[in-house]
């Protein structure tokens, strides 16, 4: 570098150059803040929707729900089983044996029978379980506090998807929970599936996921026995639940009756009495020796001459009940109280078969078809009508606000006079 180029910069030495930053845009800033605050929540929101929209779908895909299968629950009939008559051969031939041999001692034989009696008794508690309802009060200073009560019921099927058990309604309706406790203390929580207006009735159901495994895989839905048979007259009878008001108490006696009939609306139930004395707020069941259940205990159909023995509604009147609460279907009303024309009847009056009505319900769908007392049904759509049974378990085929056509024999002179009336069936009450 030469002497004059060293002077040069020497010169220019005294020159420095400054950037000067661009002023901020203050509006534009805030324009694209806003933008981007917009764009995240659009985004949020739209994750969101996704999210909610396919999480089912692919929940479902990993995880399939199990679909709730048909309850089915099979029809009886007056016809003795061979079970029963082999029940029956079996005990007389106990009582020929010890009435042969005297080195027999009899008092070790009743202890045995009742040591087995007690054996059924704890198998068949393993199908009852406890319901604790619960809901909050107000007390007279306003004070809230939790009310709880606690009932029976039993389990009656298996969906595949939930347990389901039959309890009485008025124990549970009100309640803001319902806490079902199986036979081994492990609990769940319940909820009421459908009700009967006609029983009192009502089926509490349970998620099988909600139940722990060891107890899944223990619990049985209880076997239903057939009520309606003629040999279960003076049989042994064993009451499970609450016979005498308190939890798993076990009364043990006969079937001292079973003529009794409790008429309600579209429905006759067999009424069954017992020799067993028990609580007045009893509840439960009655099972026979094998531990089949006989009947549901329902105290409100006692005697007035014997209130304390404990009453049953017969379960072969109630499974069709069972059957549609547990398949939740509601009870299509049509408002009749009737009974059957029998062949004593039907031959020597000449009065038709079908459902004899004996009463309509006022304000019923059927008195507002204009059906009377004395009529005959028989016949509803194309269902042939022959027996009052037969009239209700058409009725369950039926879902209410179905209009059906009625078609029913009323009595002018000394013939009886077809007639067809519409009727709208409607949920009963």
């Amino acid at each position: 570098m030469s002497m004059d180029d060293i002077k040069n910069n020497e010169d220019f030495q005294y020159i420095k150059e400054r950037v000067k930053e661009r002023p901020i845009n203050r509006k534009k800033l805030m324009r694209r803040t806003i933008i981007t605050a917009l764009m995240a929540v659009i985004f949020g929101v739209l994750a969101c929707f996704t999210f909610l929209v396919l999480e089912p779908v692919f929940t479902n895909l990993l995880h399939p729900e199990q679909e709730a299968n048909l309850v089915v629950i099979p029809e009886d009939t007056d016809e003795i089983l061979p079970e029963d008559m082999k029940l029956e051969e079996e005990a007389q031939t106990t009582i020929k044996v010890i009435e042969k041999n005297t080195s027999i001692n009899p008092v070790k034989i009743y202890e045995q029978q009742y040591e087995q009696i007690y054996e059924v008794a704890q198998l068949s508690l393993k199908s009852i379980v406890t319901l604790t309802s619960a809901k909050q009060d107000t007390d007279w200073f306003d004070n809230e506090y939790e009310s709880k009560g606690t009932s029976t019921a039993l389990y009656v099927a298996n969906n595949g998807k939930e347990f389901l058990f039959l309890a009485y309604t008025d124990k549970i309706v009100n309640a803001e929970n319902i806490t079902v406790t199986f036979y081994d203390g492990t609990t769940s929580k319940g909820v009421i599936k459908q009700s009967d207006a006609n029983t009192g009735l009502s089926i509490v159901s349970v998620l099988r996921d909600d139940v722990p495994l060891p107890t899944k895989n223990n619990v049985n839905p209880a076997t239903l026995a057939n009520s309606k048979v003629s040999n279960i007259l003076a049989s042994p009878v064993i009451a499970i639940g609450r016979p005498y008001g308190n939890t798993e108490s076990v009364a043990y006696g006969i079937l001292a009756s079973k003529s009794g009939s409790a008429n309600l609306q579209d429905q006759n139930y067999q009424i069954l009495t017992t020799d067993i004395y028990g609580s007045r707020y009893a509840n439960g069941v009655i099972v026979n020796i094998r531990g089949e259940v006989l009947g549901i205990i329902d105290q409100k159909y006692s005697s007035e001459e014997c209130p304390n023995l404990i009453t049953a509604l017969g379960i072969s009147d109630l499974k069709r009940t069972i059957e549609r609460m547990s398949n939740d279907k509601e009870q299509a009303c049509l408002g009749i109280i009737g009974t059957d024309v029998n062949d004593e009847i039907n031959e020597s009056l000449g009065v038709p078969k079908g459902a004899f009505v004996t009463n309509i319900v006022i304000g019923s769908p059927a008195m507002n078809a204009g059906i009377q007392s004395g009529d005959i049904i028989v016949k509803i759509d194309k269902t042939e009508i022959l027996s009052y049974s037969g009239l209700t378990n058409c009725l369950n085929m039926y879902t209410p606000d179905t209009t059906v056509n009625v078609s029913l024999k009323r009595q002018s002179g000394d013939s009886y006079q077809d007639m067809d009336v519409e009727v709208t069936l409607r949920k009963a009450e």
